[in-house]
């Protein structure tokens, strides 16, 4: 389908123990290739749209490692910058049960954590695009990012692109007030804002009411006042907000809410009860499929029953990728949910 969709980020390489080792059991780490936009671009190549990654990676083969790992699946990634120290890695150790998974980052210093604004040509770049798609992790990484993610938007505000975020606050990577300063001037240029149970809060302050996260308690009601209030307070289109309810690692569960600020009206999914493989990635396969949905005209229910399915699928499935089809997505959230053999 000839919808252009751009996503900007960092793409690194995964190590992770085999199975459900602990990082101090761990003698062999297996490699794989992620990053938040990249994940995206993955999904929105494999669901048949015309999909392009933009990141700047080392001029090495581990560089190029990382690049074919998007472009099999059918990512263009032409407009790729080359140069810099290195690629960033992050380490995941699986949780299992009580035990949480856990995720060590080695991405400092890394090519596109120093690129310049004159890396990017984004009217070239952007030209064509029907939607344009980043989270708050690129910033994050600090340097001149935060204004690069800044020249794209305003690109995109003069080609009148459609733009999504996920807030995706990582506390390792800078404070709640540096990511409150930094995405209150980017997210005004946001069509489409995505976060999760926590993001709402740790950057903006806004807390849905009757909510503990740490106890896994969720009162659905209250998230639709904290889209009310991101609405009112950078004015943008649409927030969905993903619901998780984490009764272990390696039990959760899952649902969502998409508010639509023109209508007022929140329409929330189906709850799913995932026995999770690997839940790396899921907040950004629900992106990937928002963003699909959104794109092909999909009405509001029927948008946030398929990112929310496709990101159910995701946590079934090794590593950040969401390897499945729109068939498949349509199949789970028409109530397919047997797993029964397809012969």
């Amino acid at each position: 389908m000839k919808i252009k969709t751009v996503t900007f980020g960092e793409i690194m390489m995964r190590l992770n123990p085999e199975g459900y080792q602990r990082f101090v059991q761990a003698e062999r780490f297996e490699a794989s290739y992620a990053g938040g936009e990249a994940n995206v671009a993955v999904s929105l190549a494999n669901y048949g749209l015309d999909a392009s990654f933009v990141t700047k990676l080392p001029e090495n083969p581990l560089g190029e490692a990382a690049r074919n790992a998007v472009r099999r699946f059918g990512v263009d990634t032409s407009d790729i910058v080359w140069g810099g120290p290195r690629l960033g890695l992050y380490f995941v150790e699986k949780g299992a049960s009580q035990r949480p998974s856990k995720v060590v980052y080695d991405r400092a210093a890394s090519s596109i954590a120093l690129a310049r604004r004159a890396d990017f040509d984004w009217p070239k770049i952007l030209k064509g695009a029907k939607w344009f798609h980043f989270t708050g992790i690129t910033p994050a990484l600090g340097g001149e990012l935060p204004a690069i993610c800044l020249d794209a938007l305003k690109v995109c505000k003069e080609k009148r692109i459609a733009v999504s975020c996920d807030l995706n606050y990582r506390g390792k990577l800078w404070t709640k007030a540096e990511a409150g300063k930094c995405m209150a001037k980017l997210v005004p240029y946001v069509d489409v804002l995505i976060a999760n149970e926590a993001d709402a809060a740790d950057v903006f302050g806004i807390k849905a009411k009757g909510t503990d996260v740490e106890s896994g308690k969720l009162d659905k009601a209250g998230y639709v006042s904290v889209a009310e209030q991101l609405v009112a307070r950078f004015g943008v289109g649409k927030v969905a907000i993903t619901l998780r309810t984490s009764l272990s690692a390696s039990r959760n569960l899952w649902a969502g809410v998409l508010y639509d600020a023109k209508t007022r009206k929140a329409c929330f999914s189906p709850g799913y009860d995932i026995s999770i493989v690997d839940r790396v990635g899921g907040g950004d396969s629900f992106g990937g499929a928002l963003i699909y949905a959104l794109a092909t005209g999909r009405p509001q229910q029927q948008a946030i029953d398929f990112a929310v399915a496709a990101s159910c699928l995701k946590h079934s499935i090794e590593h950040d990728f969401n390897l499945v089809s729109v068939a498949e997505v349509e199949s789970l959230a028409a109530g397919n949910a047997s797993g029964r053999v397809q012969r």
